[in-house]
């Protein structure tokens, strides 16, 4: 079994909902904590459901903002969160794009203090939310859900721990290959040997997640391109040589 099959295989349980996407060295540990509410009975599914406020959110709307005080949390039903910070000069970077399963607005879950990122809806969505004080009253009368929220929390814990470890040891242009091999994981079609992500991806975006300029990525990605490692059109972008991109990574 080849290095793409055997990746590509361990996503798969995730498909229907989509797998989060954040820059790590494992991409088999992207979705971890997506079922963080698995262990609850049914009848404590409902009682946190009557706790909570659905809410549809269209893309491009705001959850929080980096500086607002922390009130509760969303739990992700459908669509997609992106959580990025804003540094002091206007820098920005993002750090996760949260799927199903997921929860934004931590970490500081009972409310209180201030949020050090911000979160926007980066496709439609449907979320649960849930107050600091409702979130403090089930943990206090529901063990399992006290549980499952401390569980949520080393998950996300571990989340940020893999993103600044690849900020930290890996060059941009490490990260941006590593970036090109999570999204061929977890959203690319194959197509023989080769891999079409069918996530629509804009160099700004790509950018933003690697820490580097849209011009930058535009010239690697135009480099990628001229040693068969992708290929790169309008409508799509294609993994041509999955192994080779991810040597990129391990060197």
């Amino acid at each position: 079994m080849s290095d793409m099959d055997r990746r590509i295989g361990a996503l798969r349980r995730h498909a229907a909902t989509g797998s989060a996407v954040f820059l790590s060295e494992e991409p088999t540990d992207l979705n971890a904590g997506a079922d963080f509410l698995q262990r609850l009975r049914p009848e404590e599914i409902a009682e946190l459901r009557a706790a909570g406020a659905p809410r549809a959110i269209a893309a491009g709307a705001s959850l929080f903002r980096q500086g607002d005080t922390h009130a509760g949390i969303w739990l992700i039903e459908r669509g997609t969160v992106r959580t990025f910070y804003v540094s002091p000069t206007g820098r920005e970077i993002t750090l996760a794009l949260w799927t199903p399963g997921h929860f934004v607005g931590g970490p500081e879950v009972f409310g209180g203090g201030s949020h050090v990122w911000s979160a926007d809806v980066h496709d439609d969505a449907e979320v649960l939310y849930l107050t600091g004080a409702r979130i403090r009253m089930l943990a206090e009368t529901m063990p399992r859900f006290a549980i499952c929220l401390i569980e949520g929390l080393v998950a996300k814990g571990k989340c940020y721990s893999a993103l600044v470890q690849m900020l930290g040891t890996r060059s941009v242009t490490e990260r941006l290959a590593q970036l090109l091999i999570i999204f061929a994981d977890t959203s690319g079609r194959r197509e023989g040997n080769r891999l079409v992500i069918e996530r629509k991806l804009t160099h700004d975006q790509l950018a933003a997640i690697v820490g580097a300029t849209r011009q930058w990525v535009t010239m690697t990605l135009d480099k990628f391109q001229k040693r068969g490692l992708i290929s790169v059109s309008r409508q799509c972008l294609v993994v041509e040589n999955y192994d080779l991109l991810s040597a990129e990574v391990r060197v």
